[in-house]
């Protein structure tokens, strides 16, 4: 218990920059290869930044020295100085103290907080998928009645085929395995019967919904169409570590039927309301565009396009790349048999732009929900 309260302390010297260079990238080696003292960092980022921002750092502060006095006098904790060396091997558990005394200064600004913060809803933000015609359908048809009915014969040369169906949403989805495993956003498939997609050229190829995560808002699809052709390779990677601020990033996708190209830059490391599953990130994102890959310059998968804010401009958000990760973890958990070969390095580094996506578009497509 005294170790997590040392943690705390260790992040709080971090953000405050109160260590040392040789502490501070110590400290930062243990943050990129432990994602809750990570999320510790962002957590507690976020809440001295609040408090900074009402003025009351003083007295909250001093309410926490009090605090911390009768903890001492009590016995429950002690004032040596933690080392960050000893952090390696001891943070394992849940930080139950830190989390506690989140909690005590959380109870001392809630009226602050409560007063000044506006109230965050799943309404303010708005789910980047595009609305398609709907064909009405009566109560009596089948599931697989409506999968009949979503594509029309295929001509006797098997040239590929349309949905005669304009269906029922619109998003953008790109292959992680050049045999047929693309991702998309959850939010896109969630209640389809079928799920079609299209490439730039106009190909269009029925797929199958694999893995499904609502919470992070990451869909893994797989192609099954005896037309199509497997890559050999693809030219991007996904990135695991953290992007930085300010990083350029761009995207492709699919606002309408041709695939649509857009750049911008990394905005904030989290989510809406400093959700640590996803960034914001400002960039032109319309409805269609949900699903799509957002890439850095150097042609590395850093997230998946999900939604924007719709009581602030130009905030728009993305689930990170390592959600993905995620999936294929929990996929191969449920499947033994699976194997998807995910791109281990980027051969876009260094290309110029219009090179980079030349290669890439062959592998984004325009998913169709039915």
């Amino acid at each position: 218990m005294n170790e997590d309260v040392q943690i705390l302390e260790m992040v709080e010297r971090y953000l405050l920059g109160e260590m040392s260079p040789e502490e501070r990238a110590q400290f930062e080696a243990i943050r990129a290869l432990r994602p809750e003292v990570d999320q510790l960092v962002v957590e507690h980022g976020l809440f001295l930044r609040q408090v900074d921002e009402y003025g009351d750092r003083k007295s909250i502060k001093s309410f926490l020295h009090d605090t911390q006095h009768n903890l001492e006098l009590s016995g429950d904790i002690s004032t040596e100085q933690p080392k960050v060396r000893f952090m390696t091997d001891r943070y394992k558990r849940v930080f139950f103290v830190a989390a506690s005394i989140a909690g005590l200064t959380a109870l001392a600004i809630s009226g602050i907080v409560s007063y000044f913060t506006p109230k965050g809803s799943t309404s303010e933000i708005a789910l980047l998928k595009r609305e398609l015609n709907l064909v009405k359908k009566t109560t009596l048809q089948t599931q697989h009645q409506v999968n009949n009915l979503s594509v029309v014969p295929a001509p006797a040369d098997n040239r590929p085929v349309r949905p005669s169906d304009p269906g029922k949403f619109g998003g953008t989805g790109f292959l992680i395995d050049g045999r047929g495993y693309l991702v998309t956003s959850a939010h896109v498939v969630a209640k389809a019967d079928s799920v079609y997609i299209s490439n730039a050229k106009g190909e269009f190829y029925k797929t199958k919904l694999l893995h499904l995560n609502n919470e992070t808002d990451i869909a893994i699809l797989k192609i099954v169409d005896d037309r199509f052709t497997a890559l050999s390779s693809l030219p991007y990677s996904l990135r695991t570590k953290k992007a930085e601020l300010g990083e350029p990033i761009f995207t492709l996708g699919f606002p309408r039927t041709e695939i649509v190209y857009n750049e911008g830059y990394l905005s904030a490391k989290t989510g809406f309301n400093g959700d640590t599953t996803a960034y914001q990130v400002s960039i032109a994102a319309n409805p269609g565009n949900s699903g799509g890959p957002i890439f850095n310059h150097n042609g590395e998968i850093i997230g998946v396009l999900s939604g924007k804010q719709t009581t602030a401009e130009g905030a728009v958000f993305t689930s990170l790349s390592k959600n993905i990760l995620r999936a294929i973890d929990s996929l191969k958990t449920d499947s033994s048999n699976l194997s998807i070969h995910l791109p281990l390095h980027s051969s876009l580094r260094g290309v110029e732009r219009v090179q980079q996506i030349k290669q890439i578009e062959s592998c984004v497509f325009n998913v169709m929900s039915f």
